[in-house]
This record gives structure tokens, sequence and C-alpha cells, in this order.
């Protein structure tokens, strides 16, 4: 039995560490294109129910005019403590938007 429970710890340790693994970069519109400083427009989160299966509403983050920016979804350690408490019941993704000045 402390064999199953070390080998659990272990791989849920594993786990958080490769949460970068869990990020998605998308660019839209002339982002990757124009020059200029980034920085971080907006940020949310959006929370789920069932492993992912119903969304809890649909988070709104703004984006900038020109349309111009990159959307990070990001599994970070907030949203693997809430989802690990909950037994994967509710979930969350953390929502950043990045724009070029």
């Amino acid at each position: 039995m402390k064999k199953l429970i070390k080998s659990t710890f272990i791989v849920s340790l594993i786990a958080i560490s490769f949460s970068s693994c869990l990020t998605t970069k998308t660019n839209v519109g002339q982002f990757k294109e124009n020059q200029g400083e980034t920085y971080q427009y907006a940020k949310g989160k959006q929370f789920w129910l069932f492993w992912g299966l119903l969304p809890l509403g649909r988070t709104d983050v703004n984006t900038p005019a020109n349309g111009n920016c990159q959307v990070i979804t990001r599994f970070n350690f907030g949203d693997v403590l809430i989802s690990g408490l909950t037994g994967g019941i509710v979930s969350s993704y953390t929502i950043k938007i990045k724009a070029k000045r």
C-alpha cells in the first residue's frame, strides 16, 4: 500500500512539473509579423465541470481593437490545485492575451 501511495505521489509531482506541456499559444492577425514589445493585454479563467465536459459559462477576455494578439491558454499550478482538490469535477484553465505596443 505504501508503494502505491509513493508511486502516485511521484507521478503527480512529475505531472505538475511538466505543466508547460499543457500550454497553447495561438497568434491572431499580424501578431507575429509586428515589431514591438509584448505586454499582457487581458487575463481570465475558464471553469469546467465533470473533467472538462461542460463549461461553466464562457469567459469573455478582451482583445485589442486591431485584432493582432497572441492567445495563451495554460493549465498552471493554481489550476492543478483546483482540479486536484475537487477530483477533476471542477477544473479551470488560465487564458492570457498578449499584444504588442
